[in-house]
This record gives structure tokens, C-alpha cells and sequence, in this order.
């Protein structure tokens, strides 16, 4: 078996290689670090949809996803708008302001405020469990910060798992995290290369691949992706989506109106998944601090 190590230098000289022939107008700035920001209290929102109501809690330690969704809600942002995606045992996804007004058949999902949040993934205290809310955004090949969209989010429904089932998906998840810390290691250092690549330093080039594979060693020790036992408890009993641990903002868990959730994951949809009949938000209601 190959070590942690080993597997990232396997994974980061390709990456340097094909990262050399980047557009040189291509920028990227530093992740944010969600932990440098200050805990709100929990709150809870009452969601009124046409097939019923949820009771949403909204986490503290995720304050500027909080914030956010709170504001939208105060403005009425969000009435009207549809679930214009739902999958079923994997989630339902609203927050589109263009599915307001939407005509039958009309593509969703591209819609959002002009801005968006930065990240606050805080994996793994808050992962994919059946009823998670978490926030949608762009792909990493255009959003290596993985931020997220200034209002669509999604609601897991998901399905349980076998341990077995779990291991085999740990293991992509850790190739994932690999792939992730590199990315973001040539994204901070792409000055760097291109000025090593203008210059033909070849040299400084394998200096500097040595030094981006022992830091990216040092991250992947210090941020573990094994799934921990409430994971595995959550994961195999009410289920969820643990693919996409780690690489979405979780802000919230519904604490009331699952067979609401179950019901809108039920809709039949188009070829886009958007349901033939028009499921819409009716209004969120904000029901102020949440019991720990």
C-alpha cells in the first residue's frame, strides 16, 4: 500500500505539469478558514412549502451562511421560489431567484445574488445525514475555494449504507481530499511556477514540487478523512450522502417535517429532474434561538 505521502507526489507532479499550461490571467486566492470566524447561536426557521412545513435548525458555528439565509428570509427572498431539483434518495435543491416566474421546461439552477459565501465546511462536525442543509455551489475547476452560491442550497434525503459500502467510499473520499489539498497548494503558489516555468528553471521547478509534496503531506496528516462513529452510525441507520463530505458548506439540520422532505423527494420530474408539477417555498419564518 502506498503511503500518504507517496500517493500525493504521485498526484501532484502531473498536476504541476498540466497546472504549468494554465491561461497566465488565471487567478486564485487562499481558502478562507471558516474557524477564524465567531460562533452565533443556533436558530430555527419555519419553512412553509405547498406540501407542508419544516422546522430547519440553523448552526451558529456557520455564521455567514446563518446570517445569509436569515437575511433572504427577512426580505421574503425566498417565496415563491421552486424546488427545481430533486433526486430521490439524494436531495432536494432551491434557492434559484430565475424559478420564480419559471415557464414548464425552463433549465434552473444557474440563478443566484451577484455574490457568494465564502466557505465554512466544518467536516466533520457537520456532514451529509439525512436531512442536512447545505449550501450548493459551482464546480472546483471554476470555484477552487469551494464557495458557495449566495442563496440555493440543498436538503439531503440520501439512503443507508453497509459498513462495506462505507469503506470503499472512505477510501474515495481520502483520494478526493488528496486531489483537493493539491489543487489548492498549485492555486496558492501559481506565481511561483509560472515564474519558475518563464525563467526554464527546472531546478527550481523540482525544488519547489519537493516542498509543495511535503507541505501537502503535513495538511493531509493533520486533516484525517476517515469517517468518524457518529458518521458511520448516522450513515447506517437514517442514511444520507457521504460522497459529498468535506467539499460543500453544511449550515443546518432539519429538526421537524421529514415526510414533508420525503414527500417533495417523491415529485416526478423532467429529464432535469425539476418536477412536472411546481413544488414552491411559501415563506420562511424565523422562530428565533435554538435548545442545544
Amino acid at each position: 500500500m502506498k503511503t500518504a505521502s507517496a500517493c500525493l507526489r504521485l498526484l501532484l507532479l502531473p498536476m504541476l505539469i498540466s497546472f504549468l499550461a494554465f491561461n497566465a490571467n488565471s487567478k486564485n486566492a487562499p481558502m478562507s478558514d471558516p474557524r477564524t470566524t465567531t460562533a452565533s447561536p443556533d436558530i430555527l426557521v419555519e419553512m412553509t412549502t405547498t406540501e407542508g412545513s419544516v422546522t430547519i435548525r440553523l448552526f451558529g458555528d456557520t455564521p455567514l451562511h446563518q446570517e445569509n439565509f436569515l437575511r433572504l428570509a427577512s426580505e421574503g427572498f425566498y417565496d415563491g421560489l421552486l424546488f427545481h431539483r430533486v433526486i430521490k434518495d439524494f436531495m432536494v435543491q432551491a434557492g434559484d431567484p430565475d424559478s420564480k416566474n419559471a415557464e414548464p421546461g425552463k433549465m434552473l439552477g444557474s440563478g443566484s445574488p451577484d455574490y457568494q459565501i465564502d466557505a465554512e465546511i466544518l467536516y466533520p462536525r457537520h456532514f451529509h445525514r439525512r436531512g442536512a442543509l447545505a449550501a450548493a455551489r459551482q464546480d472546483d475547476s471554476v470555484n477552487p475555494e469551494r464557495k458557495s452560491s449566495g442563496s440555493q442550497f440543498y436538503i439531503v434525503t440520501g439512503h443507508t449504507y453497509t459498513p462495506a459500502q462505507l469503506d470503499k467510499l472512505e477510501m474515495s473520499l481520502i483520494r478526493s481530499q488528496k486531489q483537493a489539498i493539491v489543487n489548492r497548494l498549485l492555486a496558492e503558489n501559481r506565481d511561483s511556477i509560472m515564474s519558475l516555468r518563464r525563467n526554464r528553471d527546472k531546478d527550481g521547478l523540482a525544488i519547489l514540487q519537493d516542498s509543495l509534496n511535503e507541505q501537502a503531506r503535513r495538511i493531509a496528516d493533520a486533516t484525517p478523512m476517515g469517517f468518524t462513529s457518529e458518521q458511520i452510525d448516522a450513515y447506517t441507520s437514517v442514511g444520507g450522502a457521504p460522497h459529498l463530505d468535506g467539499a460543500y458548506s453544511v449550515f443546518g439540520q432539519v429538526e421537524k417535517g421529514y415526510d414533508v422532505i420525503d414527500r417533495i423527494q417523491q415529485a416526478e420530474g423532467d429529464r432535469l429532474n425539476r418536477p412536472v408539477n411546481d413544488i414552491r417555498i411559501l415563506s420562511i419564518k424565523i422562530l428565533g434561538n435554538a435548545e442545544k
